[in-house]
């Protein structure tokens, strides 16, 4: 076996750490910056390689102990072993190195990564896997490039404290069902005061499996509602207990009352509450809204930036492809006396063209996509004219693509925010900042 001696220089979206090998980079995970260690490689390419630590041979002085027993097993986590201040700074290289490369956005336009306040113990939403064989049952994530369940015994350590009471309560009471094999996952949704669980179930008892479950309501902690689910795309069916996940938002007023909002499993939401409010802080700030603005919310889900945008402007249009979030997003606009916003369930690209139609006319369009950005739809939004194009992103990538695309059709960054909302991984959310030429 031979063997190569390195030093890490950075890490890099995807979570491993980076160096040089012969002039060509490579691949080392759950490495950290100074690392100086001897590798094994795993992966020879003809513009990179991978490789395994052998042996730590000098450890970073920016290492610190992770606080999850499974951590480097388990697929969920990236960098426990990576002081949090480090990783704010080399997600904000990540994040200038990807905007110049994709839209050749100049470093100085980007602004420090807003810190998480937590740390750990932030996530709200969470998809727990589950195996059952040879009697034993396992409750946690896939092992790092496999399907095989990795037991989180006590927990995950960034869930939300209610989340990890849920599921130990669900641990608990499911060693009683006798169809185990067939339940495949267990998601939990906690919010400030309801917390709703589905089990997916594969099975064909289904008589048993919701006997189950209705008598066992009175196992499950803190959970305010149960559904079934069978199969990926089926809709989840409501066992006992309420539908709804709730969780306010402040107003633009802060003498205001704030925003109550809530959606229903299956329905997207933000995982880290306090980065979300920091995320609408950011918009409003960058949209300096007049009273008479017409605000456009693409992918705007169940309102949660539309609603409390309202307040704000003069009208809000939101447009999101899920019946769901939609659903979630009229009841909300109910809940909260709103008039003045009308949500459309439409593809996006197509209810864009409608309004170019119609002569519809924005002065900010704020757009939130799905991971894979707006690509199809960029030039369209171009066309609409708004004075400023505001854009959520969870990709960095797919951010500096349509950004550059947006360049070409008249609109420069002027600002971009990078936010921590997912600590302890290498994944970042953005918020950025367009206007017209």
């Amino acid at each position: 076996m031979t063997s190569t001696i390195a030093t890490i220089d950075k890490l890099s979206y995807g979570g491993s750490g980076v160096c040089r090998i012969e002039g060509k980079v490579c691949f080392v995970p759950f490495s950290c910056p100074g690392d100086q260690v001897s590798l094994r490689m795993t992966v020879q390419k003809k513009s990179y390689s991978t490789a395994e630590i052998i042996e730590n041979l000098q450890p970073s002085l920016d290492r610190v102990e992770p606080l999850c027993p499974i951590f480097g097993s388990c697929g969920g986590c990236n960098w426990q072993h990576v002081k949090y201040q480090v990783q704010l700074e080399q997600k904000l290289q990540i994040f200038i190195e990807t905007l110049w490369r994709g839209a050749r956005v100049e470093g100085d336009r980007v602004g420090e990564t807003a810190a998480s306040p937590l740390q750990y113990g932030y996530r709200s939403r969470v998809q727990f896997k589950v195996s059952y064989k040879g009697g034993k049952l396992c409750i946690g994530f896939y092992r790092t490039g496999s399907h095989v369940v990795e037991d989180a015994v006590t927990g995950c350590p960034i869930a939300m404290p209610r989340v990890n009471e849920i599921l130990s309560r669900f641990r608990s009471a499911l060693k009683n069902f006798s169809d185990l094999e067939h339940i495949e996952q267990i998601s939990v949704d906690v919010g400030e005061h309801l917390a709703v669980a589905v089990i997916h179930y594969t099975g064909n008892s289904i008589k048993l499996i919701k006997s189950f479950l209705d008598n066992s309501s009175g196992n499950f902690g803190s959970c305010t509602g149960l559904f079934l689910q069978r199969g990926k795309d089926s809709k989840p069916e409501m066992i006992w207990g309420n539908a709804r996940i709730d969780y306010s938002m402040p107003n633009s007023d802060s003498n205001l009352n704030p925003i109550f909002l809530s959606y229903t499993p299956g329905g997207f939401a933000q995982i880290n509450q306090s980065q979300n409010v920091a995320i609408l802080s950011i918009i409003r700030r960058f949209a300096d809204f007049k009273t008479t603005d017409r605000l456009l919310d693409l992918y705007c889900g169940n309102g949660n930036f539309s609603i409390p945008l309202s307040f704000d402007v003069a009208s809000v249009f939101g447009i999101e492809g899920s019946a769901n979030s939609i659903q979630s997003a009229r009841r909300n606009k109910e809940h909260n006396l709103v008039s003045n916003i009308e949500f459309e369930c439409s593809d996006v690209k197509k209810a864009i063209e409608r309004l170019l139609f119609d002569n519809h006319s924005f002065d900010v369009v704020l757009l939130d996509p799905p991971r894979n950005g707006a690509g199809d739809v960029v030039s369209d939004i171009a066309r609409l004219n708004p004075a400023k194009i505001i854009y959520v992103s969870c990709d960095p990538g797919t951010l500096a693509r349509d950004c550059g695309q947006l360049e070409t059709h008249g609109y420069r960054v002027v600002e971009s925010i990078p936010l921590d909302m997912f600590p302890q991984t290498f994944h970042l959310e953005s918020v950025t900042l367009l206007i017209k030429k």
